[in-house]
């Protein structure tokens, strides 16, 4: 059966890293994968173009296609629209619009680019993990929201922090499926000793893991998570949490491999279908330049073959494709050490096709 794909640049450098991940697609649709795939706008391009960061033709292939391949959105130039049209909102809209409430974003080490993590290489030593990030609730989508004058005259802004036991649920079943698939390992992150919302969220985890008794369950505060990142990484296997606190989390483990251009992201609704994107942003600064680091939406073109086409074999070749070139010395700017030849986006894509052919 044939897999239809809905192909999303985005802004920037969006347009730069997908063409190098169609290069990819293209080689697999040559050597027989029946892939059909069609370009939309979403973001700052769909604001140009169409006036709305995600458009209704942009919605009508999204809910057609069976992925969803995405670059990057977003850039200074829009900074001054009104909130309901900043490309962040495109967005905010695809996921909710596909039901998409589940992220998994990886954080790898790899041996090649161990010099390039900002932390001593004994400390990511064969990382491997794993944050699940719930992606369709709290605070970004709680309401009420908004601005406000109080009654001593003061302005405000306030926002609501929110997440139902159902929310809750179906995240968590996901965190221990994906703990039992792994090291059977699994921490839940939240606020209990602080936040209503995440008392909930930990009585509901715990609930939900007394069907998985083969999975060790651990809890830890937000603030507490982030420093063990950062001292000891290598003692989280799956980290399940919320949407705020997963945000600012999985950004800082991007880190720990030395570069957030290194890694891939799948957002996946109840059914499997999913979006895929790179976790880096549009990056306006080297836009045009053939500078930008094309690996992590090479990537997500291997999350997308594992999860939504139940393809491991092909995505076990994407990423022995990707260690292949880094085996072989090839680095862009962002993973280079001083001294290292730097090559551009379409190289760094030529060399992957190269890889995955031979």
């Amino acid at each position: 059966m044939t897999k239809k794909i809905a192909i999303l640049p985005g802004d920037y450098i969006g347009l730069e890293v997908m063409a190098e991940a169609v290069k990819v697609l293209d080689v697999l649709r040559a050597e027989g994968e029946a892939l059909e795939y069609e370009f939309g706008l979403l973001g700052g391009a769909a604001v140009d173009a169409e006036g709305h960061p995600y458009p209704e033709s942009t919605q009508k292939l999204a809910r057609a296609a069976d992925a969803i391949l995405l670059g990057a959105v977003g850039g200074p130039k829009y900074d001054e629209l009104p909130r309901e049209l900043r490309p962040e909102r495109g967005l905010l809209g695809i996921r909710k619009d596909l039901g998409l409430f589940a992220n998994f974003r990886p954080a790898l080490a790899y041996a090649e680019l161990a010099a390039a993590s900002s932390l001593k290489p004994e400390i990511i030593a064969g990382l491997d993990l794993l944050i699940l990030r719930e992606l369709t609730g709290d605070i970004y989508f709680g309401q009420p929201r908004g601005r406000r004058t109080n009654a001593e005259g003061v302005e405000e802004g306030y926002d609501t922090m929110h997440y139902s036991r159902t929310e809750v649920e179906r995240i968590a079943r996901l965190g221990f499926e994906a703990a039992r698939k792994r090291s059977k390992k699994l921490c839940s992150v939240d606020k209990e000793n602080v936040l209503e919302t995440s008392r909930l969220w930990r009585e509901v985890v715990i609930e939900v893991g007394k069907g998985y008794p083969d999975v060790e369950l651990s809890h830890m505060y937000v603030d507490n998570a982030a420093m063990q990142l950062i001292r000891r990484p290598r003692q989280f296997d799956v980290i399940v949490t919320g949407n705020i606190f997963g945000d600012i989390l999985s950004d800082e483990a991007s880190m720990l491999g030395g570069s957030i251009g290194m890694l891939p992201s799948a957002s996946l609704d109840v059914n499997g279908k999913g979006m895929y994107e790179p976790i880096h942003g549009s990056a306006p600064d080297i836009a045009g330049q053939n500078k930008a680091n094309p690996l992590a939406t090479i990537l997500s073109v291997g999350m997308m073959f594992k999860y939504s086409f139940d393809r491991g074999d092909i995505a076990d070749r994407i990423d022995a494709a990707v260690k292949g070139v880094l085996r072989a010395g090839h680095r862009t700017g962002d993973i280079a050490q001083p001294g290292e030849k730097i090559i551009g986006t379409r190289e760094m894509g030529d060399a992957v096709v190269a890889a995955l052919q031979r």
